[in-house]
């Protein structure tokens, strides 16, 4: 598919006022998306699981109005936010050539999420692509569309507002980028992975140690533009394809070990990557590094599958078999709830994409 099949022809109807509510996950990369093209294209592919409690709700009610401009009021939990403005006005310009409708309601728009923003969970993945999915219902109502057209325009759009945000529209492991060895693979859209996977990972565990959860100092917007002329970039990028090629017959049959070292090398990349940009930064936090070493120490003397991932911020993503749930939280309660902040963490596991409530 291209751009210009999301481009709608005339609407059949006319939609009154109404009202929808859609729920949409985080999702934690195993693959990172680091670094992006114009208009919001990946540099490179990416895999990710999707969260089942990590979420935004989003309740959005339009009313018709005279065409003339996108009009809406934006309110996070329970509170007018100023601050969000210009990312929403942001996005939904760019989608206007996509969803002209628009422009005939005025809407408001009321969200929440279950976990902190800007903290490394990616809220804006989340966020996005529940309000994506809001509109894309309201599009519904003035026009045919088939539910997988549906869901890939929902995608479509959440990554004109957060890129990692079209793969939060199903699950339970998604690709985004075009990528050899995917049939069907995307850069427009995210896709439901539909090759051969091992039961353990259908219900695979995902623990969040919320080591900060502040606002990070790096914006994922800024760290993405830094990989423009990065000096290991292109290697960056080549090792991502690879990854991908190398981590479809661990999907399929359950190699943990195997898995494990893929993922946390990917997360240590992705950090690196921040660490060698110009400028540099750092994401992680002394207490980031101290948990990390717990866990290969834990896995050394145990040989428990437990592994960790990174996002763009402090937190560390501990993944696991749902067989190995008790032991393990028996560990983080133990030996890892002192270095989250407020002894603070959030039990997750793979989830299978977005709700209408």
């Amino acid at each position: 598919m291209i751009a210009n099949d999301f481009i709608p022809a005339p609407y059949n109807f006319e939609a009154g006022s109404g009202e929808v509510t859609w729920q949409a996950p985080s999702n934690i990369a195993i693959v990172k998306y680091w670094g992006k093209k114009e208009g919001q294209i990946p540099a490179n592919p990416s895999l990710s699981f999707t969260l089942d409690k990590s979420l935004t709700e989003t309740r959005m009610s339009w009313e018709p109005k005279k065409a003339g401009g996108v009009s809406f009021d934006f309110f996070f939990e329970g509170k007018e936010k100023a601050s969000f403005r210009p990312k929403l006005e942001q996005f939904f310009d760019r989608i206007r050539p996509y969803q002209p409708f628009i422009e005939s309601f005025h809407l408001t728009i009321n969200s929440s999420n279950t976990f902190p923003h800007s903290s490394g969970i990616a809220s804006s993945a989340s966020g996005m692509s529940a309000l994506a999915l809001c509109l894309t219902h309201l599009e519904r109502q003035i026009s045919e569309m088939t539910e997988e057209h549906f869901n890939r325009k929902a995608s479509f759009l959440a990554r004109l507002g957060s890129g990692s945000a079209c793969r939060s529209i199903e699950g339970p492991l998604m690709s985004w980028g075009e990528h050899r060895d995917i049939k069907g693979s995307s850069d427009l859209f995210g896709l439901r992975y539909t090759e051969p996977l091992h039961d353990i990972f259908k219900d695979y565990q995902d623990t969040i140690l919320l080591i900060d959860k502040g606002s990070k100092k790096m914006s994922s917007t800024a760290g993405h533009q830094l990989m423009h002329g990065h000096p290991f970039a292109a290697e960056r990028f080549s090792q991502a394809h690879r990854h991908i090629a190398e981590l479809k017959p661990l999907l399929a049959t359950g190699d943990l070990e195997a898995f494990i070292f893929l993922m946390e090398r990917e997360a240590l990349t992705l950090h690196a990557m921040m660490m060698t940009s110009d400028p540099y930064f750092i994401l992680m936090q002394p207490a980031t590094l101290e948990v990390i070493n717990k866990v290969w120490e834990y896995r050394r003397e145990t040989g428990t599958p437990l592994g960790f991932t990174l996002d763009a911020g402090a937190n560390v993503h501990l993944l696991y078999p749902a067989d190995n749930k008790d032991e393990i939280l028996k560990f983080i309660e133990a030996e890892l709830v002192a270095y989250c902040e407020n002894r603070q963490y959030i039990c997750d596991r793979i989830g299978f994409g977005a709700k209408k409530l």
